[in-house]
């Protein structure tokens, strides 16, 4: 049996704002989009007695064992929903690890995905939510990749046709642990995309919106807080902001050509440092 190739795109938050907190999470609002960089997943029927994953590609390494993959077919096996069915899994990564552009979470959502549509499981729409809960909080958003507005009130609405966005995604040669990030939140902000529509994806809207945690990961790292200036003042994008809890920065671009004129100068001063010219799919 030949294996089946499915693409996982990276996910951006264009904004983030944390509105309060449970007794476990931290509730937060954002507007998302996902951009063509992507991990590549083959999956397989298996004939052995245990699933197979492994990991291949630039940034494989250091992945343990226990990963999102490994814990949606743990979920899976317990909830009997394979029906004794093993995979073999190899998943290529080009989507950087700690980097806040949603890797782990997104390989479990579209093999998630991928075993619905290929009727491998039966599932109803409730279970689906509660089975991505237990994997992580944002991998729900990755069971449709199109833009999306998550409000407080923790619905999700999807968008589609959308002029693209140009982005130069920066990451330093550090990563950023998600716990620890929302560890050191003190305040919350009013939530304000309760009432979601397709004007908040202008770049009008987002210039004026922010993530939350950039300030925690900024004042924690101002090797960060140094390439966030240099984008802003250097390469003249509409906006810089971080995706996620870090430590991946964005800048965004209206045309291709800025972003990759952007991307040479960059490349020029920080040999060292990950960046990739990408676009929203």
């Amino acid at each position: 049996m030949s294996y089946i190739k499915i693409k996982s795109y990276a996910k951006l938050n264009l904004a983030l704002n944390i509105t309060g907190k449970t007794s476990s999470l931290h509730r937060i609002e954002s507007i998302i989009a996902f951009v063509d960089l992507y991990d590549v997943i083959s999956i397989k029927r298996s004939k052995s007695n245990k699933h197979n994953i492994s990991f291949i590609g630039k940034f494989s390494k250091n992945i343990s064992k226990k990963n999102t993959v490994s814990k949606l077919l743990e979920i899976l096996e317990k909830r009997k929903l394979l029906k004794n069915r093993k995979f073999q899994i190899k998943i290529n990564k080009q989507i950087p690890n700690k980097a806040g552009l949603g890797g782990g979470s997104m390989n479990a959502a579209n093999i998630l995905r991928y075993f619905i549509k290929k009727k491998i499981i039966k599932i109803k729409k409730k279970e689906i939510t509660e089975i991505s809960k237990l994997i992580g909080s944002d991998v729900i958003l990755g069971l449709n990749s199109t833009n999306s507005i998550l409000t407080s009130r923790n619905e999700i609405k999807r968008f589609t046709n959308f002029k693209k966005i140009y982005t130069l995604i920066v990451k330093p040669n550090f990563g950023c642990s998600t716990k620890d990030i929302y560890s050191k939140v003190r305040k919350f902000e009013k939530p304000k995309l309760n009432r979601p529509n397709k004007n908040m994806f202008n770049f009008d809207y987002l210039r004026k919106m922010n993530n939350s945690l950039e300030l925690i990961v900024l004042s924690k790292y101002p090797k960060l807080k140094k390439i966030k200036l240099y984008l802003e003042n250097s390469l003249k994008p509409v906006f810089v902001r971080m995706t996620g809890s870090g430590s991946a920065l964005i800048a965004y671009f209206q045309s291709k050509e800025r972003c990759e004129r952007a991307k040479k100068k960059f490349n020029r001063k920080y040999k060292n440092y990950w960046c990739i010219a990408s676009k929203t799919i």
